[in-house]
Formats: structure tokens, sequence, C-alpha cells
């Protein structure tokens, strides 16, 4: 079975509909599909709009930065203005998993509800059948639909794409499918793209560079609480907020100095929701777990392996395991005990390349 970006099924002339971002990424996976031959509409995504005049939006440069792109390529750009729903299905459930003290992760729900979701309904209005994007994944062509990663691991975004149910991805192209990053940047210079040297977006896509803590205080009322020693229910210190942790962190604790303590670093163990209290411990081991519940899963596969890998987090490396699926829960157990286990995050399962799915995280155990 032949793993690819998804064009080669597709007759000249097809309609897709891409994302351009404004980034480097998406200007090269726009190029491709128009060299491929086919009928290419691109689509500029705007899904904040609460600070538009601030230091920190850079959406007008990013949308000048993609009508530059698609002038040169000859292709119409449309905008689409997806702020409400965002704000509704994406941060509304931001914030509601920070107010429990989990640690949410906006982007896995965003390509869900927003950037698939949405997104093939504007390319269905426009006439199209295909979408596609400038993510760093693969796919089958075959009818049978498979998930894989980029070819270049360091960039693979499958991670970031499990939550987007099968049929919808079922309609995406990759160009970037069998691309290096750096030869991306390569081929937008070559093709006279102004943004081929732009600087990657990092962190949550409507924070940006700003204050995270600054941020969420606009939203979550700040509320202080002890900060509590695991080993013997003391507390040592007063944190700002359980929002403004997570689960693993060591620095911004200001805690040290404490009599009959070794001068060894704190972590986060736990967030206890209940009594506002964030607990702490100096013992690195207690960080780790061999095991996590996740709830609703989803499934990019047929048949559920007993046996496979999996990633807790964007880029860390595949981790063996066995998979239980039971009463729309997944029960992981892994070979090697995980460091900081995050309720709020994602579990994504894999089978070598192929992405099987995965599912948001609620306890470690």
């Amino acid at each position: 079975m032949q793993v690819d970006s998804g064009t080669r099924h597709l007759a000249k002339n097809t309609r897709v509909v891409v994302g351009l971002s404004g980034g480097v990424d998406s200007a090269v996976a726009a190029k491709k599909l128009v060299d491929h031959g086919l009928d290419v509409v691109a689509v500029f995504m705007k899904n904040w709009d609460e600070d538009d005049d601030s230091e920190y939006c850079s959406a007008e440069e990013d949308y000048r930065d993609a009508q530059s792109v698609a002038d040169h390529l000859d292709i119409d750009l449309l905008q689409a203005n997806f702020a409400d729903e965002y704000w509704e299905r994406v941060f509304e459930e931001f914030l509601d998993g920070y107010r429990r003290g989990n640690t949410p992760n906006p982007d896995v729900l965003c390509n869900k509800e927003i950037k698939f979701d949405l997104f093939i309904g504007l390319a269905e209005t426009l006439g199209a059948e295909y979408i596609a994007t400038g993510h760093y994944a693969a796919r089958t062509s075959e009818e049978n639909f498979q998930l894989h990663k980029g070819l270049d691991e360091t960039k693979d975004q499958s991670y970031f794409l499990q939550a987007v149910p099968r049929k919808m991805l079922s309609r995406c192209i990759f160009p970037l499918a069998l691309s290096q990053k750096n030869d991306v940047r390569s081929e937008a210079k070559t093709y006279g793209f102004s943004n081929y040297d732009k600087r990657d977006s990092t962190g949550i896509c409507f924070i940006g560079e700003r204050n995270f803590e600054n941020f969420l205080a606009q939203y979550i009322k700040r509320s202080p609480g002890p900060i509590v020693d695991a080993t013997t229910g003391i507390t040592i210190g007063k944190h700002r907020g359980l929002s403004y942790y997570t689960l693993g962190q060591r620095s911004g604790l200001q805690i040290g100095g404490l009599p009959d303590k070794p001068e060894l670093p704190w972590y986060v163990l736990k967030k206890d929701s209940n009594d506002n209290a964030l607990i702490v411990t100096q013992d690195q081991k207690a960080l780790y777990s061999f095991s996590l519940t996740a709830k609703e899963p989803n499934w990019l596969c047929d048949h559920v392996p007993k046996y496979c890998s999996a990633k807790i987090r964007y880029r860390q490396p595949d981790q063996a395991c066995s998979v239980i699926s039971r009463d729309n829960r997944i029960f992981v157990t892994f070979e090697q005990a995980q460091r900081a286990i995050t309720p709020g995050q994602y579990v994504a399962l894999y089978d070598g390349t192929r992405c099987l799915g995965g599912a948001k995280i609620t306890e470690a155990s």
C-alpha cells in the first residue's frame, strides 16, 4: 500500500481548496498542487479576533504573505472568518480545561473543529471535494484511508491530526508528505516566495509570543493557594493559581532554602482542584507512570491492535505499549514508565508510521 500526499489518484483539473496561512509550508503545498495540474483555490482562515490591534496579532501580515503567494501562483485567495466558531468550539473548551485543573491542547481540537470540519464545509460550497493543508503528514490514496507520519520525522504533525474523524481526513491532501523542511524552504526561495525564510509559528496559535500567565488571567480569575510537599503534607509555599502550572514543571515555583530538605529542585506532581493546592515533590521518580486512561477515542483504523506504540506529547519518540478499548475509553500500559502524563493532553497511537487514532488523557496511574 503506497503512502504519499494523496494527489496520485486525482485527475487533472480536480478542484482542491488549500488552506493558505501566510507561512512557507502552505505556500509550497499550494505550489505543488498547481504543478500537479489541479484547479486550486486558496483560503485564508482567520480564527481569532480578540486583539487584532495588539502587537501580538500577525493576521494582517499573514494575510499579506498569503496574498503574495496566491498572486505569484495566479490562484484566487478567499478569506474565511471562523473566529466565532473558534471561540465556541475551541477556546471555551480550552478555558474550561484550565478551570478544571487540566492542561488542554487547543491545537488538536482546532484541527478537528475548524481546520477540517468547517474548512471542508466551505470547500463544498466552492465545488471542491478535497482540501489540502501544509501539514507534514502522509496518507494512502486507496479507498481504505490510512493516516501516516510525514517523511520528515522532526516535523511530523500526525499527532495533531489524530482527533480528526477518518472521513474528514480522507478528503485531505498533504502535498508535503514526502518533503523535508529544509528542502521546503529551499523550494520556496527558488519559487520566488518572499516568505521563504519566515519564522515558523510556535506555541498556541491565539497566544503567540505573549506572556501566557497574563493572557490567561484575562479570562480566568487568579486564585492563589498553598504549595504542599507531597511527602509531608506540609504547606511550603504559595502558588499564583493552578492554571499557571503543568505537571512536571520545575521553574517558577519559588521554593528553596527549606530546613531539613536537600538542595534539590522541586517539581509539580499534582494539581488538587478540590483544595486549590499545588502538590510538589523532589522525587523525580514520582513523576513517572506506567499507564493512562483516555476518553472518547477517535479511531483511524478498523481494528485496534493490542500492542502498538504511543505518544503522549508532540515530538516524543514512539513508546511501546498495549491498549485496551472499552466503554468509549482506552487504557494504555507502557513498557517503560512515562514522565508527567498530563490530563487534558492527547495520546496518539501508532503502528509503525501509521497513526491509528487517539484520545484525550483523563488520568495516569
